[in-house]
């Protein structure tokens, strides 16, 4: 895929649509809505897939239903210019840590951290600021969430239909 995108029809953001609605419709189902046949719709989701437009399938799982009540968002300021690989391999040790981001600005990276309560996320930022390059922390816990959220990196507002 070229970096300004792959290049999608109209019927190819159509099936990208239905499956960002839901991913469990089958593919006679997007198919009748969009006026193909399940093995025409099969061929694109499979093209799609190879030209990595759809990275995946997955399953959302409410965090709180799990008891993770608490989410929190942590800029990481790093000694010195820390490598984003060994951010990246010290935020794998930590299963907490949703996602992990370098960023422009102050702060070398984001990270978002889901945890059981307060004391475990207390918990999680220790293990955090006791790596040694890790020079401070600015934390913030989250209070309500103002648009829907998908899985990855959002909100899940991003239309295939956009160009």
């Amino acid at each position: 895929m070229s970096r300004r995108g792959a290049d999608l029809d109209e019927l190819d953001r159509k099936i990208i649509s239905a499956l960002m609605a839901d991913a469990r419709a089958s593919l006679r189902e997007i198919g009748m809505s969009i006026g193909l046949s399940a093995p025409a719709v099969k061929r694109r989701v499979d093209r799609l897939r190879e030209q990595e437009v759809i990275a995946g399938f997955t399953t959302v799982v409410k965090p709180a239903a799990l008891g993770w009540h608490t989410e929190a968002y942590v800029e990481v300021f790093c000694d010195g210019a820390a490598p984003p690989r060994r951010l990246a391999e010290v935020v794998r040790n930590h299963p907490e840590v949703q996602s992990a981001v370098t960023v422009t600005g102050r702060a070398d990276a984001i990270l978002h951290i889901r945890a059981l309560d307060v004391a475990h996320f207390e918990d999680v930022l220790e293990r955090i600021r006791s790596e040694p390059f890790v020079k401070a922390t600015n934390s913030f816990i989250v209070l309500s969430h103002l648009l829907p959220s998908s899985p990855e990196a959002g909100s899940g507002r991003i239309s295939p239909d956009l160009t």
